[in-house]
């Protein structure tokens, strides 16, 4: 590949790793300046003969101008493309990252304002490139296998470079916000979006650690990852990293201080529950029920609305989605208070009824679980008058027709303990589901005689049209 050439590095995930032709690595002679897009402007390989030496072969006094000449080496870009190209160089380059992570780790007094834009060039020059497109037009997180990134030996060293950068005693961020800056935030947002899990492990962590050093990126990262989330749900329904920046949020709810600002909960409403809708939802569930009940400890009053929404996007026609919503509506009532309870009980145990009754055993079982749970069940206890009613017709029904055993005993085990709880309404309701079953039993047999009877009268109107029999 000639210097200019697209620097798309990522391979077919069937194919091996290498480089371009073989060409020594660099020592790049750039002004100490920042410049965060050079990183796709720099040529994949320049030349040049020099190897420097290693820290331990110089003294302390000259190691500092040493980190600089070493940290402007490994802006140097090499293509993975082909494993058996320029291997002594990629080797070399492994092996500064190397060096340059145990450095910055032990040595004290490294980090000197002038290394700062050096550093986060030498980061941007490596980390931010252009994802290469999915092996197929329609990738499949929950059954292909994702496409690892082909220059990961040196792109693993870089982000640990940059953590321990990060977390230094020495780093400084009202140096380091000159550099570290918008730009680069959103930069580092849009490689989220790799295949490889690997990177998107060590961007959670670069992202946390932003977040939680630099005040003034704030509230500019929650934006961007909120037009994320928009995005995702509502135009493209494909981005790899909802998972991962849903973990970064769990953290950043936790930290919020209270009362909630109205930003916060509109973020709740408008685009952590629609997150809810997207087909993808099982590779990021467990994060974004967590984020929910977050949310609800901090605020117990978003539980209704939360509630609601839910109610709103249930899924009608996917059974496992809906053991996800259930299995989150029970983390939801373990924190929920019983004040928030009563507004919401009647909406939220008529969709239980109907989950209960669902032919789909999983989602029918994971509903009856609830009455496993101890404070569940004292919710219920409390509130039996309102919800034993909501749930008797189901239960009952379900006790005597549903198609697996499994079922109807958990059933049997819940209509045990609604008698326990409530025994003269659970009296009335038997004998009142009782008398209407004998009602709609004695309403359909008319209903058929009725049928019956038309169909006696259609016939002989036929027969007579048709001179069989005389009119």
């Amino acid at each position: 590949l000639k210097p200019g050439n697209p620097r798309n590095t990522t391979p077919n995930r069937h194919q091996n790793t290498g480089g371009p032709p073989p060409t020594p690595l660099t020592s790049l002679s750039v002004p100490l300046t920042r410049s965060l897009s050079l990183s796709h402007d720099l040529p994949l390989c320049q030349t040049h003969k020099d190897f420097l030496s290693c820290f331990i072969d110089v003294p302390s006094s000259e190691q500092p101008e040493l980190f600089l000449k070493k940290l402007q080496q490994c802006c140097v870009i090499f293509d993975f493309m082909d494993t058996l190209s320029d291997l002594k160089m990629k080797e070399y380059k492994r092996s500064t990252l190397n060096e340059l992570v145990d450095y910055i780790t032990i040595s004290r007094g490294c980090l000197t304002e002038q290394t700062y834009p050096e550093v986060v060039r030498m980061v941007s020059c490596n980390i931010f490139r252009t994802l290469p497109p999915s092996d197929s037009n329609e990738f499949d997180p929950e059954e292909d296998e994702p496409t690892l990134e082909a220059s990961w030996p040196h792109l693993q060293l870089v982000y640990e470079f940059f953590i321990r950068f990060l977390e230094s005693q020495e780093f400084q961020p009202s140096i380091a916000k000159k550099y570290i800056d918008q730009k680069f935030v959103l930069q580092l947002l849009e490689l989220f979006d790799s295949e490889d899990p690997r990177e998107r492990d060590y961007l959670k962590t670069v992202l946390h650690r932003i977040y939680g050093k630099f005040l003034g990126l704030r509230a500019f990262i929650r934006k961007q990852i909120n037009n994320i989330f928009l995005r995702f749900v509502y135009e493209t329904e494909h981005f790899n990293g909802v998972a991962e920046l849903l973990e970064i949020l769990g953290s950043i709810i936790n930290g919020f201080a209270l009362p909630l600002k109205a930003e916060h909960k509109q973020f709740l409403v408008k685009v952590l529950i629609p997150l809810h809708t997207v087909r993808s939802l099982s590779l990021f569930h467990a994060q974004l029920a967590y984020c929910i009940v977050q949310f609800l400890e901090k605020d117990p009053s978003l539980t209704e609305p939360v509630i609601r929404g839910l109610m709103k996007f249930w899924p009608k026609t996917c059974s496992q989605k809906e053991v996800m919503f259930l299995g989150e509506l029970e983390e939801i009532l373990d924190v929920i208070e019983p004040s928030q309870f009563v507004k919401i009980q009647e909406p939220l145990f008529k969709q239980i009824a109907k989950c209960v009754s669902s032919p789909h055993f999983q989602v029918a079982e994971r509903a009856l679980y609830y009455w496993n749970n101890e404070y569940i069940m004292s919710l219920i206890e409390e509130n039996s008058n309102v919800i034993l009613p909501i749930m008797f017709s189901s239960l009952y029904r379900i006790s005597k027709e549903h198609w697996n055993p499994a079922i109807v005993a958990l059933v049997y085990n819940v209509l045990k303990a609604f008698m326990e709880m409530n025994s003269t309404m659970f009296d009335e309701l038997t004998a009142t589901y009782k008398s209407d079953r004998q009602r709609e039993k004695k309403k359909e047999k008319e209903r058929e005689e009725l049928w019956k009877k038309l169909e006696d009268l259609e016939l002989k109107r036929g027969l007579r049209r048709d001179g069989i029999i005389p009119t």
